[in-house]
């Protein structure tokens, strides 16, 4: 199934029913009365999130969500029937957003909620609420009210706790198939993936976390070179961005430091709120470098690129330093748990005694 995550709808919730303006009429009652019943009201449009869907492909195809009218009032006091209500089931990370007012109508971020889109119009009033003791005979009565109408745009914001930020070819897919049960595809051509990925790294028996895994980013991409930023929402919900860089030695291909510094301004391009998340550097493709000269590499590249985070050498092939940095990611998403942050606190990341090949920074 094609990965889509924008779309572009209409929804309109029912009409209420109009209400009747009638007289009883039945044989030896003379002078019955108004009976006119109210009509009912129209059914609402309702979005519900589900774990189950991953795409809003469906809503490609159709655009257009209407919600049942209410039935018209009718005599000896019959009231309308309300029209049934519309539900539509979204992936969980869904935002709805107002086209004409760019106001954002809904953000479903858990499974199972539940948001009234568009509200059903109230049914008419039929002329037996108009009676009164100077008016016997009343023949007005009310129309029912329109239901809500909306033009939204839908945008899809993958659920994940770590995001993987980089240049095509960087190792992300080959580091969330060694970490997680997730199978990306891996080749060795430019963009090679196409669609964001999501994948669980389970630490323990008790711990784990989701990893997202999206198109590699280039320098341009705000212009519209390679794919763009299109994918860069599904980073925002994350709360730690691993910045994977190609360590290994292809200077006749390009500068790592010139590609890891291009692909950060690209970052601050697109959402100065993702680019001012936490990021880690993480120095992949380690096995590539001779085992001797792995920490002088490591070490010059820190300081080329004047990075004071947190820094992790790994080859996403062999699995070298792979769990060091997942343990590690493990212990600061329980510290974001458990405490409150205040006025930007300094974190303690989790330090380990590695082997050179191992051991970053």
């Amino acid at each position: 199934m094609k990965f889509i995550d924008e779309a572009k709808i209409e929804v309109l919730a029912g009409n209420g029913g109009d209400g009747s303006a009638s007289f009883r009429r039945e044989k030896f009652i003379p002078k019955g009365g108004p009976d006119g019943g109210d009509g009912g009201r129209g059914g609402s449009v309702i979005v519900v999130a589900d774990r189950n869907i991953n795409t809003l492909v469906e809503f490609r195809f159709k655009r257009i969500f209407k919600a049942q009218k209410g039935e018209n009032g009718r005599g000896a006091q019959c009231y309308g029937k309300g029209g049934d209500d519309l539900i539509v089931r979204v992936p969980v990370g869904t935002v709805f957003t107002d086209i004409n007012s760019g106001e954002v109508v809904a953000d479903l971020a858990a499974d199972g909620q539940k948001i009234c889109l568009a509200k059903g119009g109230k049914g008419g009033l039929g002329n037996q609420h108009f009676k009164s003791s100077t008016n016997r005979a009343p023949r007005q009565h009310t129309l029912g009210e329109p239901g809500e109408e909306w033009e939204l745009a839908l945008e899809l914001k993958v659920l994940a706790d770590v995001g993987l930020l980089g240049m095509p070819n960087a190792g992300k897919s080959t580091f969330i198939r060694a970490v997680s049960a997730a199978r990306p595809k891996v080749a060795d051509y430019p963009f090679t993936t196409l669609a964001p990925n999501l994948g669980v790294v389970r630490v323990d028996s008790e711990r784990s976390f989701v990893i997202a895994d999206i198109p590699g980013l280039i320098e341009g991409a705000a212009e519209g070179a390679g794919l763009g930023h299109q994918f860069l929402r599904h980073l925002q919900r994350t709360r730690v961005l691993l910045h994977l860089v190609d360590i290994s030695p292809r200077w006749e291909e390009g500068d790592p430091v010139y590609e890891a510094r291009a692909i950060v301004e690209e970052l601050r391009k697109y959402d100065q709120a993702l680019f001012d998340k936490t990021r880690w550097l993480v120095l992949n493709k380690i096995d590539m470098v001779d085992e001797a000269e792995r920490k002088a590499v490591v070490d010059q590249f820190v300081k080329d690129y004047d990075w004071h985070g947190p820094v992790f050498a790994i080859s996403a092939l062999d699995g070298t330093g792979c769990s060091t940095l997942t343990y590690a990611i493990m212990e600061y998403l329980a510290t974001q748990d458990a405490v409150v942050l205040e006025d930007d606190p300094e974190v303690d990341y989790p330090t380990v005694d590695l082997p050179a090949a191992d051991q970053a920074s």
